[in-house]
């Protein structure tokens, strides 16, 4: 018992809260701080892998791979993140500026057909939105600008 709480009891809460946590904003560890867990591991003995986890502030898990990549000579640096690729390039929002620019009052649907048809570019209604939108872009009163909050439009060049 823990504070009144049996172990497996509060052992399953942390489980559930942890699951609970987001793990979106969160970066990989430097290869500076891999690279000082293998050598806390290796080179000292002492240190069992779960104090190295404890002493460090990561998972087991973690301290476990980074061992098993320094021992078969595999480097430590972080691997870039999965994730699928972007629908646009750079040609593409070049395009779809340019686009903007001519023809400010075209709908979606007209700059979908323009990309298709310039740029070889398929991509849905919705799709295309979210990217004007990232990009800046909105549509007020039937034109497509960048419009700034405190004097309406955005003025040309800026």
């Amino acid at each position: 018992m823990l504070n009144g709480v049996p172990l497996q009891q509060r052992s399953e809460l942390l489980t559930w809260v942890g699951s609970m946590v987001n793990h979106g904003d969160m970066k990989a560890y430097s290869e500076d701080l891999r690279q000082k867990v293998v050598e806390a591991v290796e080179q000292r003995g002492t240190t069992s892998k779960s104090e190295a986890a404890r002493l460090f502030g990561i998972s087991l898990s973690s301290v476990k791979r980074y061992t098993r990549l320094a021992s078969q000579g595999e480097s430590l640096t972080p691997r870039k993140g999965g994730g699928r690729p972007p629908i646009a390039d750079e040609m593409t929002r070049t395009l779809l500026e340019e686009d903007i620019r001519a023809r400010p009052a075209a709908t979606v649907k007209e700059r979908r057909h323009f990309l298709e048809s310039f740029a070889g570019k398929t991509m849905s209604e919705p799709t295309l939105r979210r990217l004007l939108k990232r990009m800046g872009f909105s549509r007020k009163k039937g034109v497509w600008g960048r419009w700034n909050e405190t004097n309406g439009k955005e003025q040309p060049g800026e």
